[in-house]
């Protein structure tokens, strides 16, 4: 199972920014899928959640900005990331939690992706 993610960049404050993430390989079924993000010098930390039943959670510090979406059909989820700030900056993992078929979940990262924010 491997997860791609893509869509980050470089962008001015109050700009916005789409990433995506797929899902490949050998999938049963996807419990979670999220997005979290680490900035330099920072702990690794949840930005947004969702589950197979559509459930979305968010940090507070994006809470009305970012959009976590998922297509269950294509195993991917996307994160739309409007009025960004330079505390955004980080580089943003995927992660989900995936059946493969053999009874049991197992956490999955994909690559990361850079969002830089310039004031």
């Amino acid at each position: 199972v491997q997860l791609q993610a893509s869509g980050g960049g470089l962008v001015q404050a109050g700009g916005s920014l789409r990433l995506a993430c797929a899902a490949s390989g050998s999938i049963f079924s996807i419990n979670s899928m999220d997005w979290y993000r680490q900035a330099p010098g920072k702990q690794r930390i949840l930005v947004a959640a969702t589950t197979s039943g559509g459930s979305t959670n968010y940090a507070d510090s994006v809470k009305g900005r970012f959009t976590i979406s998922r297509d269950n059909a294509k195993n991917t989820v996307t994160l739309q990331m409007n009025s960004l700030k330079p505390e955004d900056t980080a580089v943003y993992y995927c992660n989900a939690i995936i059946n493969t078929g053999r009874g049991a979940f197992y956490e999955y990262w994909g690559q990361g992706t850079q969002v830089t924010v310039s004031a």
